[in-house]
Parts: structure tokens; C-alpha cells; sequence
């Protein structure tokens, strides 16, 4: 054989080899990246799942006074109530277009829930915000019978806070945090299998 054609040979093997290591450094390289992508996913839904860990900024305290089991009718100091003495059947959780009775909404702040309050003449689009809001577990939205110290309230078990607009982002940062939050006094308890039929 000739030098040139043994050459010639040579440089199609080399050739032939030099595409084969480029194809695996192809695959190489999509894995990594397909295993970096994958990585990405988990740390992301992770974090997005996570309750903030502060409390959000401007949120009302309020001391509650008892929480006992009672069948009549209770005055609650605040409007809406943040807790105390309550029907023992609780409110489920969801939406609802009409008033309900604080007396059972409170036995759900007990469990956990975040009470969302507002005004009957709060605009279609935003009464639909909190509609949607209400599809998130442990949330009950109701309108509120009479009038409220803002068009928008939000209530957990001894905190509360006011908003001028249901897309307000604060009141999402309220629910994240309080909806079986660290102020619920019977954590882990029931929003469903009580009283009412959510919308």
C-alpha cells in the first residue's frame, strides 16, 4: 500500500473517531443538562410551595378571649370576628355568595382557616379574584352581612387585616401564612364535613 493511500486511511479513521467523540460528548452533554433542568424543577416547585417565613407587614394582633363550644348567638368585638366562643360545628371551607354566621366561620379560624370578608358592592372581577382564592384549602370567602371597616378583610384565629382591593398582593401573602398557620390553635383539624355548602 502506498504511504499516501495508507495516509489517506489513516485520516478517514481519525476522522471517523474524532465524530464519534463529538457524539458522545453530545450525549454527555444532554444528560448534564437534562439532570441540571431536573434539578432546577425541584428547587423551584419546592420554593414555590414554601410559606413565607415572616408574618407580612401591617397584620393586626388581637388577644382573643375564649374559644368554648356554644349554641347561641355570640357579640364578637371585632368585625369580622378573629376568634373566640363559637358554634361547635364548623364552616366549610370554600366559597359563598351570601352572609354566613360568624359563629361557625370562627370554629374555622380555629382550624386553621383564613376568613376572607367583603363588601356586597365590591366589583364583579374582584369578587371573582376571591372566588378563585377560596379553591385553596383551608380559605372561606363570604360576603359580610352589614358593613365592614374596609371592602376587603382578612381574618385568621387573632389576626386580621384591611385591604382597599381584592388583587391587593398582601392579601395573598396573608393567606399564605395563615392558612394553617403558626396562630392556629387546632392545627390540622377540619375545614370540610361541617356546616354549609360551598359554591
Amino acid at each position: 500500500m502506498s504511504p499516501a493511500k495508507s495516509r489517506g486511511r489513516q485520516g478517514a479513521r481519525a476522522a471517523r473517531a474524532s465524530a464519534r467523540d463529538q457524539g458522545r460528548l453530545w450525549w454527555i452533554g444532554g444528560g448534564v443538562l437534562v439532570v441540571g433542568l431536573g434539578i432546577a424543577l425541584i428547587v423551584l416547585s419546592s420554593l414555590e410551595g414554601r410559606e413565607p417565613e415572616t408574618e407580612p407587614a401591617g397584620v393586626e394582633t388581637v388577644e382573643v378571649a375564649g374559644a368554648e363550644h356554644v349554641n347561641t348567638p355570640v357579640e364578637y368585638p371585632e368585625t369580622p370576628p378573629v376568634g373566640g366562643n363559637h358554634n361547635p360545628v364548623w364552616q366549610n371551607c370554600g366559597y359563598y355568595s351570601e352572609p354566613i354566621a360568624s359563629e361557625f366561620a370562627v370554629h374555622s379560624l380555629e382550624h386553621g382557616a383564613v376568613w376572607i370578608t367583603y363588601q356586597q358592592d365590591l366589583p364583579e372581577d374582584q369578587v371573582d379574584d376571591l372566588r378563585s382564592r377560596a379553591a385553596r384549602s383551608y380559605v372561606l370567602v363570604s360576603p359580610w352581612e352589614g358593613e365592614l371597616p374596609a371592602p376587603v378583610v382578612a381574618s385568621a384565629w387573632g389576626k386580621q387585616m384591611q385591604f382597599e382591593s381584592a388583587g391587593d398582593p398582601q392579601l395573598s401573602e396573608f393567606v399564605e401564612y395563615f392558612a394553617q398557620g403558626p396562630q392556629t390553635p387546632e392545627p390540622g383539624a377540619a375545614c370540610t364535613g361541617g356546616a354549609g355548602t360551598p359554591e
